[in-house]
């Protein structure tokens, strides 16, 4: 019962309530942004979701677009920007993230959506994380986010979808508030994106 119409109807009101009460920050990173980037304050990209259902993710665009010599993107940590940089530590590059809740592509709390690219690379076991509706923040992101280990990162994303509950989302969600404004586990060390996964 809780994993589909009340957690959906949670999710609906949490979201609005949220865009509501941060929509000066909203336009106020849009403005930013737009000027930072030279136009282009949003990130959109083709993520799965439940079942593996491909939808379009959005969030704030947070790194540039340079090439190597080459004409391929430098790595992420390279195209993060100053200003990309800050709003990723304030985690607002994930509010825009709360219409795909509103759509229906995402919960508030679930496994991360991940690259399609990883798709091929995943075990059975691992592959079970799309078994519930990705999310803006989940159980492996407030117990590491980025500092996981790949392998960590599953374990915990199939921990949540057996042990799915209310009780799990509220503790969720109080973590995340807290990192989120302690500025914790926000990138692995040494790093300041999550590296690429590359098969078991």
């Amino acid at each position: 019962m809780y994993k589909n119409f009340v957690k959906r109807i949670i999710d609906l009101l949490i979201a609005l309530l949220v865009l509501l009460i941060t929509l000066p920050l909203i336009l106020l990173a849009f403005i930013v942004l737009f000027f930072a980037n030279q136009g282009s304050p949003f990130f959109v990209q083709k993520r799965p979701g439940k079942g593996g259902r491909i939808f379009n993710i959005i969030k704030f665009k947070t790194m540039n677009d340079a090439k190597d010599k080459n004409g391929h993107l430098l790595p992420d940590a390279a195209r993060l920007t100053a200003v990309g940089k800050l709003i990723r530590k304030m985690s607002i590059d994930e509010l825009p993230q709360l219409i795909n809740v509103l759509k229906g592509d995402m919960s508030l709390i679930g496994p991360r959506p991940l690259l399609t690219e990883y798709l091929p690379l995943y075990s059975e076991f691992q592959m079970r994380r799309h078994e519930v509706k990705p999310g803006i923040t989940g159980w492996s992101q407030v117990n590491g986010r980025n500092a996981l280990s790949w392998l960590e990162r599953f374990e915990m994303d199939v921990w949540y979808v057996d042990h799915i509950s209310f009780a799990l989302d509220l503790r969720i969600i109080f973590i995340t508030i807290l990192k989120v404004v302690k500025s914790d586990g926000i990138s692995g060390e040494g790093t300041q994106t999550m590296e690429k996964f590359k098969g078991n």
